[in-house]
């Protein structure tokens, strides 16, 4: 029975690890991440890196290499530095991308706590329901006093 009570007290813990909010966030942020990858390695791969390759001459930097070695009976040590080069590309994208949006959000958070900061301001100046009575109460004692004198 003890084990038993343990597995059921691991299950439920894990299902309360996994259905916090951080988790599940995290987890959409790499499928996305994933799908954003694919992306931009299309982007760079079949767009930018032939345009690139058009403008110095009509190199495709996928077939750029170097022959180290080659041994007789086995396969020659290459070094496959063209897509070395496109996955560098690549990286720079998909940060310069990451970049863009992160300043982005930075910019509608600041403008969200701008605007709030605002409203506080605006209900600080306002009175409140009780400095509205203190004040009426003051102008009529104000009033009651004067007509005495």
């Amino acid at each position: 029975m003890e084990i038993k009570e343990r597995g059921k007290g691991l299950i439920k813990e894990f299902k309360d690890f996994a259905m916090k909010g951080n988790v599940i966030d995290l987890a959409i942020g790499v499928i996305i991440g994933g799908a954003f990858n694919k992306i931009v390695s299309s982007l760079v791969s079949n767009i930018i890196m032939p345009i690139i390759g058009a403008i110095i001459g009509g190199v495709d930097f996928k077939d750029l290499s170097y022959t180290l070695r080659e041994i007789p009976g086995k396969d020659p040590a290459v070094l496959e530095y063209g897509q070395f080069i496109q996955n560098v590309v690549d990286f720079l994208i998909i940060t310069l991308s990451l970049f863009i949006f992160i300043k982005f959000l930075s910019k509608l958070n600041r403008k969200r706590e701008n605007e709030k900061l605002a409203q506080q301001e605006t209900k600080a100046k306002e009175p409140t329901k009780e400095e509205l009575l203190l004040t009426e109460i003051r102008d009529t004692l104000k009033e009651i006093s004067n007509k005495n004198t």
